[in-house]
């Protein structure tokens, strides 16, 4: 069998962007109570996990369950999405607001709540479920896997390493209390300054691989380069750069040596 299921595919997107609204809404009351808006950033990596399930679900009108692309898309999401929630659930334990959130919200005026709904929890809502496209589509393809498909398992793969490995490599150098107010500049951080951000970018490229077999997949394009856009410009490594390099001695030394964001030996002194 060939093609693609359009008319479920069309249902399916609805049926994920309400489940995506539910959750975030549901955080954002959690947030309201709690008086702090950094709940959002675990739910961030919940929202493509419940993307992948549902669609998934859905899916099963018109492929069987053990369907290879399906069952292989699903379970990258799954095993992605779970790690990062559960890595920031632990980062931010027993901690206050995330220092970016108390910037905006600084500036903010009128009622906080809906301020953070505007400007935090909704935005975050459309793109998660925007960026998980590529899944989306691979749950409806009807073509049979190829070479593109293990190509982009590869490049998930790489993606994945490069962010659990840093953020492993960054957790325990915080833990250290010899390297207070020191620059993490070893492992991976040695040749990249965001080896994180470097492996969200990877992941999600080869997601869109998986499904680029058929014409919706090649389409999603989009969106692993709306998260490179946010990664790369926004609410990753040019936000946090600015205010290293403007509170953390030795950053600036830093980012002249080491690349921003792919891999490459660093520059030498």
């Amino acid at each position: 069998m060939s093609g693609f299921a359009t008319g479920p595919f069309l249902t399916g997107l609805a049926v994920t962007a309400g489940s995506v609204t539910a959750l975030f809404t549901a955080t954002w009351l959690i947030g309201r109570r709690l008086g702090r808006w950094n709940v959002v950033d675990v739910t961030w990596g919940l929202a493509f996990a419940l993307v992948a399930v549902v669609s998934y679900v859905w899916s099963l009108q018109v492929h069987p369950a053990n369907d290879l692309r399906r069952a292989l898309a699903a379970a990258l999401v799954l095993v992605w999405s779970l790690r990062l929630a559960g890595y920031i659930g632990r980062r931010s334990r027993g901690k206050g607001e995330d220092p970016r959130y108390e910037a905006m919200f600084e500036k903010a005026t009128g009622d906080p709540a809906m301020y953070a709904l505007k400007a935090v929890f909704g935005p975050q809502a459309f793109l998660s479920w925007f960026v998980s496209l590529p899944v989306q589509v691979a749950m409806y393809e009807r073509a049979p896997t190829g070479p593109l498909t293990w190509v982009g398992a590869a490049l998930w793969g790489v993606g994945l390493f490069f962010e659990s490995v840093g953020d492993a490599q960054m957790s325990a150098f915080k833990a250290d209390p010899d390297n207070k107010g020191r620059i993490m500049d070893r492992g991976l951080w040695h040749y990249t300054r965001h080896p994180n951000y470097f492996g969200d970018a990877s992941v999600w490229f080869g997601l869109f691989l998986i499904s680029a077999q058929t014409w919706p997949g090649v389409i999603t394009l989009l969106s692993p380069l709306a998260m490179l856009y946010f990664l790369y410009f926004k609410s990753g490594k040019g936000l946090l750069e600015k205010s290293m390099a403007e509170s953390r001695p030795g950053y600036a030394e830093y980012m002249e040596r080491t690349s921003g964001f792919i891999p490459w030996p660093p520059r030498r002194r």
